[in-house]
């Protein structure tokens, strides 16, 4: 029986397996997040590397979307690896799932690209992708329960608070390792990195893979789960128990939908979508924005333990409900100001000089199109739209009669994009080439030899785009980024993850009886962050390619992030005084 909360000293100091226990077990999901995160810092690579034949949009999207098939699978494995915790040991569980996913990385980095082999190359990133969900799907819940099956009562916050670092310290570990090769100065260089340079990261979590399992191996089981085998009072049907007897279940939902889904939200739209968000929005240098994210992610990963240890105090609930109800209030603000912070050239254009699309609904696709198929040039919308989305420019839409050749206003000036239904072939695409570069521009094109002559022919002057004369910049300005203010809002959006994620694995451990504990948190803490979560960024573009608002996809985490406010004060149960075992 564990040590009542009351009894436990006020100054309890870890001893030095406790400290063993922390070391190992965050320290090896610290890898496997590394490992998980690397796809999602090097998207824009990886979608030239494996995904080419696309459209530059759908191109994008789908390699989030590749990003996503390891948080799809995340969920299966929590049941697999649950029901082995459960029945056969936390240790041994949590120590095939780093071995899964440090080999599943290192291969990844040895993949031929589309180029080498064709569709085989994204096929067989999908393949090791999914493998790498099914094995963090296992770890999360396995180094938690671990953890607070040793920690004492009065400090399990704490305890488990460093597991909470882990993801973090893992997205940080990942970008320093990707900012340090990719620079100049370091590594390899920008050209390289894109080239060849993306596959050193990956190789070395081989060797990151070699200190983990160094370091589990030197565990023993948790006293927990050692004294219900003892008992034999271990569950037999782990799954029947979690998720077919209705007392169970019922905790299970009360934890995704008052707890998890908040979180899981909050954490992917504060760290990763806000990373996409500088780069393919805001248009900030891949390496700045890297950097811009590691400087806010070092500064805040302290308040993970700060949140953890304030809610041994005054309890889990209010910490997370209140990181809830500040992002539902804060996240269409501060994502705002992070424009005019980081762009300002481009916040000044879109309050100067907004853009419109002036046409028939019924006519504009989603400029989502993940078989490569749709050129995006049948509807006088959709030549627009796929216009707009190569430059990620911000637009509202305003609907036309059926039979309105589409346009677009920017400022002051309208341009009446072609016709398909007047033009074809090849004076179609001549037209909405000389369509596309009117508004965005074009580059000058140096002169060549004419067909069976000798002279050349007239170089092509670049083309000034509508876009460019009234002020939207191509690439946000160095000089002009605001860095305090940048690192300041976003350590805010990781300060809002700290809040709602430092607390949650005690929470969640204290939710569910030991002999169906691995398994019952991790399901809904997978579905919620491996579906909620994992998938936000592929949703959140999506949203906006079809919308054309580039703030749109904040709904998405806004409405989640409030009704698990609602949910979760409504329902969800103060754990923080409650016994384990």
């Amino acid at each position: 029986m564990a040590t009542s909360y009351d009894a436990l000293p006020k100054h309890h100091q870890a001893t030095q397996s406790e400290k063993l226990v922390i070391t190992a077990s965050s320290l090896g999901t610290v890898f496997e997040w590394y490992d998980f995160y690397l796809y999602g810092l090097l998207t824009a690579i990886i979608a030239a590397q494996f995904l080419t034949g696309l459209n530059a949009t759908t191109s994008f999207i789908m390699a989030l979307l590749v990003f996503a098939a390891g948080f799809v699978v995340r969920p299966f494995g929590a049941l697999v690896f649950g029901r082995i915790g459960d029945l056969v040991g936390r240790r041994y569980t949590f120590i095939i799932t780093l071995t899964v996913m440090g080999l599943s990385t290192f291969l990844v980095g040895c993949l031929p690209t589309y180029k080498t082999v064709g569709v085989a190359a994204p096929i067989m990133l999908v393949i090791l992708r999914m493998l790498q969900g099914l094995a963090l799907g296992g770890e999360y819940g396995g180094a938690a329960t671990y953890v607070a099956e040793h920690a004492p009562d009065n400090k399990r916050g704490l305890y488990t608070s460093f597991i909470q670092i882990t993801a973090t310290a893992g997205l940080a570990m990942a970008l320093l390792i990707v900012i340090a090769v990719r620079s100049p100065v370091t590594g390899v260089g920008e050209e390289a990195f894109k080239a060849w340079g993306w596959r050193i990261p990956y190789l070395l979590s081989g060797a990151f893979l070699v200190v983990g399992l160094w370091l589990r191996l030197k565990l023993h089981e948790s006293p927990v789960f050692q004294k219900m085998k003892a008992e034999g009072t271990s569950s037999k049907a782990p799954l029947t128990e979690a998720f077919a007897e209705w007392k169970n279940l019922k905790i299970v939902l009360i934890a995704f939908f008052g707890a998890i889904a908040g979180q899981a939200v909050i954490w992917y739209t504060g760290q990763l979508y806000a990373m996409y968000f500088l780069e393919k929005m805001l248009k900030v240098e891949g390496l700045t924005a890297n950097t811009l994210v590691m400087a806010a992610l070092v500064l805040a990963v302290p308040f993970f333990l700060f949140f953890g240890w304030l809610s041994d105090k005054v309890g889990r609930k209010p910490i997370i409900m209140a990181g809830c109800a500040l992002a539902a209030l804060t996240m269409f603000p501060t994502f705002h100001a992070l424009t005019r912070a980081a762009n300002p050239a481009l916040a000044l254009a879109q309050e100067t000089a907004p853009v419109t699309v002036t046409a028939n609904p019924a006519e504009c696709s989603s400029q989502f199109d993940p078989v490569g198929q749709n050129k995006f040039d049948t509807t006088s919308c959709d030549i627009v739209k796929n216009a707009l989305a190569k430059a990620a420019v911000n637009y509202r839409n305003v609907a036309a009669p059926a039979g309105t050749v589409a346009s677009i206003s920017i400022g002051a000036t309208t341009i009446i994009a072609p016709d398909p239904k007047a033009v074809t072939g090849d004076d179609r695409k001549k037209a909405i080439a000389a369509f596309t570069a009117k508004i965005a521009g074009a580059p000058a094109v140096a002169a060549k030899p004419a067909d069976g002559a000798k002279a050349a022919e007239p170089a092509k002057p670049a083309v000034i785009g509508e876009l460019s004369k009234v002020g939207y910049p191509a690439k946000a300005d160095p000089k002009a980024i605001n860095t305090p203010m940048v690192v300041a809002l976003l350590f805010y959006l990781v300060l809002l993850v700290t809040m709602v994620y430092g607390p949650i694995a005690a929470m969640l451990v204290e939710l569910f009886p030991s002999k169906i504990r691995y398994t019952s948190m991790s399901l809904p803490y997978h579905i919620g962050n491996g579906w909620l979560g994992g998938l936000l960024p592929a949703i959140g573009f999506a949203m906006v390619a079809a919308n054309g608002d580039i703030y749109y996809g904040f709904w998405y985490p806004v409405v989640v992030a409030a009704l698990t406010l609602v949910i979760g004060m409504i329902f969800l149960p103060e754990t923080y005084k409650r016994k384990i075992d």
